[in-house]
């Protein structure tokens, strides 16, 4: 899966290791390589979506076109799919396994 990011800024503190570990701390740097790693081998959201430890799931209300991704305590990464169009069931819920493209917008705690 095409993983790109919100800013380039949030794309340094998540890709450069110095900053990663500086501004996260080691435990969570080492979730979000984990997941960055996950994110780019997995063939399409659905596939993120099936390892349990990720615990992928579509966001609600205003975020309804977004997902959380689990790092660590109460710490998500926030994605959205770039896909355009977004690839839909036929109920209207987002199809998981045609997303073949996520934007990281934000690492926040959803709680």
């Amino acid at each position: 899966m095409k993983v790109t990011f919100g800013s380039t800024r949030l794309e340094k503190l998540l890709t450069d290791p110095v900053t990663r570990q500086r501004r996260l701390g080691a435990e969570r740097g080492k979730k979000v390589l984990l997941r960055l790693t996950q994110m780019k081998v997995a063939t399409d959201l659905g596939e993120l979506s099936r390892l349990p430890q990720a615990r992928c799931h579509q966001l609600g209300l205003d975020r309804d076109e977004q997902f959380s991704v689990d790092l660590d305590g109460p710490y998500r990464l926030i994605l959205e799919v770039v896909d355009a169009p977004v690839p839909r069931l036929d109920d209207g819920g987002i199809d998981i396994n045609a997303v073949k493209e996520v934007r990281i917008v934000e690492i926040t705690d959803t709680h």
